[in-house]
């Protein structure tokens, strides 16, 4: 043939074919051009027929490479049920292929296959055991396994091969974190900050980044919009749709509306949306449970869509076609993220909110979401330039349900707790523990005999290694009491038997707080100069509004709410040894907060509605 041009050439082959279906020659023609052509689905079927009577190896190994192709393309489109398939298929031709393995691996994960996953990974590794990708990877599962030992070993056995692999000292650092190994933390978190400010495509996910202490909020702006540039890479937005209607639409999209936190912030906030105004939507990327908690939620809601089935643009076109004003990102750089759906504007505008506690990040120069809902305690009017996006200041920033289930509380010896003396506790993740903050506690029990530290059973390392270093501060390890996993219910309830929360510093507790709040426990925290070491603050100041009403004059001066709010270590310690020595003072504060109404959750949703038509009417 004369003609160049592959699609031409490619019909034409097309045509012998029809007249001749067994020539062996146009088929191979045609598997070659759909390669040409990145019609990788085509050009499998072409090389699997020509398999099939030629048995050669040629012939093998163009179908595998049509099928990793495909199976890679597949991938990067969400579409990892075919690319499962593509490298399952590729692996019955090429079985000791490492990189097909590997692939299926990638997969598997992300179809939440993570047992398969292992063995994927495990056999990549068993053909070629210096490859530094796998091994992260191999992390990645071990980790959503619950085996984070294994899953720390992975990791350094990543950075053994390749020192320079970004994202494996990340998750090396925060899996560190959550089992209280602080060996060498410090000294990897340096290294992770100097390629924040000095590596703009090094790969530091934002949530382990703000999570590491010393970051400081102009830091995690930077690495969030390092992220946000490599996540949105390539995609255009979408044409606008400026069409209007009636109600206000509101959609609210996370990976969290099952049984988790967010229920309790957000339930009865969502059933209290003005429905004259404004229609709510809500678009789930969620696990689906059957709890009550999913069942309320999805209750709540006007309108529920699973997007989990969809890819970002997919989920992003649904958006758009259902005519959404306001989209409002629950979940944020956290797990199971879709905030790529954000780079494609699906709604008129964008809000970040409760799942991420930073700024999501500018791309060139534009935010990726145009607001952030804060309050002025957890964003002062001077912090502004630390955040990409516009702040919608609220009196406070979180919402909670109005009620929450509190089951018995039994009594102190039924959680392992002595009948006297003072109960501190924090029941905050443990990669939240800081050797800091730690080393503060232990000096806290020191000064306050027969006190004990009430913490959260996390995980079996992070239980051992604080016990370890417990008595490497001089204090007996029986004097940490570790809470196991509960219901919610049971959780809440046993929050009566501690007298002080201390709190965690440079990532605070959020909704643990409220939790505590809710069953009347005062939290003593020290505010900070990020986010996600605002929270409690934010929190405590909001809620001394509400407890000071009812107070007498007298009582007025037993307490008051921002007290428990500290400017620096020196004054938490000196606080919660004081506070322990003066029971009457903690019992007041649980008064207080007990007879508070501290959640309000239809004022707080006209608060927001007011906020959420202003907007609009500034910029449409």
């Amino acid at each position: 043939m004369q003609n160049t041009d592959p699609q031409l050439k490619l019909k034409h082959f097309q045509q012998l074919l029809l007249q001749n279906p067994k020539d062996l020659n146009a088929q191979i023609n045609c598997g070659n051009l759909c390669v040409e052509l990145g019609r990788f689905e085509e050009a499998a079927g072409y090389f699997r027929r020509i398999l099939r009577v030629t048995k050669s190896d040629d012939a093998r190994n163009a179908l595998c490479y049509s099928l990793q192709a495909f199976g890679n393309e597949s991938h990067n489109t969400a579409q990892f049920t075919t690319a499962e398939a593509c490298f399952e298929e590729a692996l019955q031709h090429q079985p000791l292929n490492a990189d097909f393995w590997y692939n299926l691996g990638n997969a598997q994960r992300e179809l939440n296959q993570p047992k398969k996953a292992l063995f994927a990974f495990q056999k990549a590794l068993s053909i070629q055991p210096n490859d530094a990708d796998t091994h992260n990877n191999l992390g990645n599962v071990l980790r959503e396994l619950g085996r984070l030992d294994e899953a720390i070993a992975a990791y350094k056995a990543a950075l053994k091969i390749n020192p320079n692999l970004h994202h494996a000292l990340v998750h090396l650092v925060h899996q560190q974190q959550h089992v209280c190994d602080w060996q060498d933390l410090s000294a990897y978190i340096d290294t992770i900050r100097h390629w924040v400010n000095t590596q703009p495509t090094a790969q530091v996910a934002p949530f382990a980044f703000l999570a590491m202490p010393g970051t400081t909020a102009a830091e995690q702006l930077t690495c969030a919009s390092h992220w946000a540039t490599q996540i949105s890479a390539g995609i255009q937005a979408l044409p606008a749709n400026n069409s209007n209607h009636q109600k206000i639409k509101i959609g609210y999209l996370s990976a969290d509306f099952r049984l988790h936190p967010l229920a309790f912030l957000i339930t009865d906030l969502i059933k209290a949306h003005d429905r004259t105004a404004f229609h709510i939507t809500a678009y789930s990327n969620s696990v689906m449970d059957a709890s009550v908690a999913r069942k309320n939620l999805k209750s709540a809601f006007d309108c529920w869509v699973e997007i989990g089935a969809l890819n970002n643009q997919q989920a992003a076109q649904k958006i758009q076609a259902d005519g959404c004003d306001i989209l409002v990102d629950l979940t944020g750089f956290t797990q199971n993220s879709r905030s790529q759906i954000a780079a494609f504007k699906p709604a008129k505008l964008h809000i970040n909110w409760l799942g991420f506690a930073g700024s999501m990040g500018a791309v060139n120069g534009a935010p990726l979401y145009d607001y952030l809902i804060a309050d002025e305690t957890i964003i002062p009017k001077s912090a502004v330039n630390h955040y990409a996006e516009q702040i919608i200041y609220l009196p406070c920033y979180q919402p909670n349900n109005a009620v929450r289930p509190v089951g018995n509380a039994g009594s102190r010896a039924q959680h392992s707790l002595p009948d006297d003396g003072v109960v501190f506790c924090c029941f905050n993740q443990s990669f939240k523990i800081t050797p800091e903050i730690f080393a503060l506690w232990m000096q806290v029990l020191q000064s306050v005999p027969n006190s004990v530290l009430w913490l959260l059973d996390c995980n079996p390392w992070a239980t051992a290694n604080l016990k370890i270093a417990c008595a490497a501060a001089g204090i007996n390890k029986n004097r940490l009491i570790f809470a196991p996993r509960a219901p919610i219910a049971d959780h809440l309830a046993r929050h009566v038997h501690a007298d002080l929360f201390l709190d965690t510093l440079h990532y605070n507790a959020h909704t643990t707080a409220s939790d505590a709040l809710f069953m009347g426990l005062p939290l003593l925290t020290m505010i900070g100069n990020t986010f996600a070491s605002r929270v409690t603050a934010s929190l405590l100041n909001a809620f001394s509004v509400s407890v000071s009403k009812p107070l007498s004059k007298k009582r007025l001066n037993a307490f008051e709410m921002p007290n428990f709010i500290c400017a620096s270590l020196a004054e938490y310690q000196a606080t919660a040894i004081a506070l322990a020595n003066n029971p009457s003072t903690l019992q007041a504060a649980k008064n207080q907060l007990n007879q508070a109404q501290l959640f309000n959750p239809t004022l707080f949703a006209k608060q927001l509605e007011v906020e959420l038509m202003r907007i609009l009417k500034m910029h449409f």
